[in-house]
């Protein structure tokens, strides 16, 4: 597996328009750019864009990566806290 985080500052001018309409649209703007960037990744790999805007939102894949990295973390460490924890160190 491979994956890219990138973060895209939610009030730049060339996202204002879009993210005045709808949450998370820079995100997933920049996360279809990654995977553009990544499509000739061989197909040993399976990649997953990761975008983040400063104001918060994540696209929609990413968080879906993230959320089920979350949920896969306690069964080796045991702690149940890790999910939060890793959104926690992310949003730092």
């Amino acid at each position: 597996m491979a994956w890219d985080a990138t973060v895209v500052h939610t009030c730049a001018a060339s996202y204002s328009s879009q993210t005045a309409i709808s949450a998370g649209s820079a995100a997933e703007q920049a996360a279809v750019r990654k995977s553009e960037k990544y499509a000739l990744l061989p197909a040993t790999h399976l990649f997953v864009p990761i975008a983040f805007e400063t104001l918060g939102p994540v696209n929609a894949e990413g968080a879906q990566f993230l959320s089920e990295l979350g949920r896969r973390i306690p069964s080796d460490s045991g702690d149940q806290r890790e999910t939060n924890f890793l959104l926690q160190r992310l949003s730092i």
